[in-house]
């Protein structure tokens, strides 16, 4: 509800259970009313806008049941898609999952005189995986103890794609351009999103707003978190005609094992990951006279180097890996307040951070005692032994960065080189993907606001596992 101001600054998706999608300008200052009405703790956190510790909404900050928050900060985030979503330590995941988030629209005076399509032809499309029952009500996680701790340790995956929260989305449009705002809000599956036909994608924007300029890829690879903005001009198709955008095939992401005694895994979803699906379906259904140019310069993005860095002859590496059966960010999991000496930063700086995603060679993992309050019924011997190849989608708070260069592992390059044409490192980013083996380098430089940030892993099963970690300005 809009208490006071422009009632036009939320828009509602009909029928869906997406929370509103908020629109606001640079400069404009914005007081929202969080109240909890679940039965469980809980805190908003609007994902890639530049914001005070409290205004970020570090996970100490969730609230009891009954409880309101109270945001109050300007928005100087330059144009682009962000979004907003639960932040509580060990319950984000099922909370994104059973329905909280939504988009929040960031425009511009640099935006609106590039003259991009508006209004009815700036069309967001948010993409999430979910499962459902026999009575089409919403199912987290079903089945055994074995299925809860391979789902909790992989991440889920739903067995249908729903696009603004309906399934098999369709969309009408007219023979003319549209800017198309994607983001993956799914728990852990990475999208490779192409058309049927071939046709490349024009991209204009990522997480941090505007590109430079447009840039074609084949595909866009989509990993949970991020963002991609689309210039997609249906002038020439036929009306009546009908366009797929597709996931296409992929491989290198998959996390095998075998329970000790020789039985397979369970399988936690219809629709395994990478494999080729449907996600859209583009109707032409009406003629326009309306016709425009994509421009051939988009936004000015000052550029950073690696010798721009204050600590650019030693970056700071951390290294993804899971230790102990629990995942680690240099052999350290989440701990609500705690910082190490090489998780403090200087405010007004600009560093270079490098993430390695390591890759386990298997891991035994005793489940004596039971899991989650779970029985061992067909439990062979209370063991598991898995092939660790995660991808890692990596979300920091409280920055944008710029990516620098990616390395990845030859022994894991194969199924690198089935998603890597559809990165696109250009522009400003707040959460990258690491495929298994894949090194990143980042450039960001940090604000004059001092305090208690997070830097996580955004399959939300693993974030709530401890793949998270705080890190501090001062």
């Amino acid at each position: 509800d809009v208490i006071q101001g422009d009632t036009a600054s939320l828009q509602v998706i009909p029928d869906s259970y997406l929370g509103p999608i908020f629109r606001v300008r640079q400069g404009q200052h914005v007081r929202i009313h969080f109240v909890n009405e679940l039965a469980e703790e809980s805190i908003v956190h609007w994902h890639g806008l530049i914001l005070p510790e409290a205004m970020d909404a570090h996970p100490h900050y969730a609230i009891a049941p009954g409880e309101t928050y109270v945001y109050d900060f300007q928005v100087i985030n330059r144009a682009g898609t962000y979004w907003y979503h639960p932040h509580p330590h060990g319950a984000t995941a099922t909370q994104v999952y059973n329905g909280l988030a939504g988009l929040f629209i960031v425009s511009d005076d640099e935006e609106t005189a590039v003259g991009l399509p508006s209004v009815d032809y700036d069309i967001p499309l948010v993409f999430q995986d979910r499962t459902f029952d026999a009575d089409n009500q919403l199912v987290y996680i079903t089945g055994g103890m074995m299925t809860q701790m391979m789902t909790e340790m992989m991440g889920f995956l739903g067995d249908n794609i729903l696009v603004n929260g309906k399934p098999a989305f369709e969309l009408d449009v007219e023979t003319r351009a549209y800017r198309l705002r994607l983001l993956n809000g799914s728990n852990f599956r990475i999208l490779k999103l192409g058309w049927e036909d071939s046709t490349p994608l024009t991209v204009i924007g990522t997480d941090g707003g505007l590109l430079e300029a447009p840039l074609e890829r084949p595909y866009i690879t989509l990993s949970p978190g991020e963002r991609v903005e689309l210039w997609v001009d249906f002038n020439g198709r036929t009306v009546g005609s009908q366009l797929l955008l597709k996931s296409l095939p992929f491989t290198g992401v998959e996390m095998g094992g075998t329970l000790m005694g020789g039985m397979e895994m369970p399988e936690t979803t219809t629709l395994p990951h990478g494999e080729e699906t449907i996600v859209l379906k583009v109707n032409v259904v009406q003629e326009s006279t309306e016709a425009l140019t994509l421009p051939e310069r988009l936004s000015t993005i000052q550029r950073y180097t690696l010798s721009d860095a204050i600590n650019a002859d030693a970056p700071r590496t951390f290294e993804i890996a899971m230790l102990n059966e629990v995942w680690s960010l240099n052999g350290r999991s989440f701990e609500m307040d705690a910082v190490a000496d090489d998780e403090i930063v200087q405010a007004n700086t600009l560093e270079v951070w490098e993430f390695v995603n390591v890759v386990n060679e298997g891991e035994t993992t005793a489940m004596e005692g039971g899991h989650g309050g779970h029985d061992m019924e067909n439990m062979g011997n209370g063991e598991v032994k898995t092939e660790d190849q995660m991808a890692h989608p990596m979300h920091i708070h409280g920055v944008q960065f710029q990516i620098l260069e990616r390395t990845v592992d030859d022994a894991f390059r194969e199924g690198w080189e089935t998603v890597r044409a559809g990165y696109v490192d250009d522009g400003w980013k707040d959460t990258v993907l690491l495929m298994p083996g894949e090194c990143v380098k980042l450039l960001m430089r940090f604000g004059s606001d001092p305090g208690l940030y997070v830097f996580h892993c955004h399959n939300l099963e693993h974030e709530d596992l401890g793949l998270m970690r705080n890190y501090r300005v001062q």
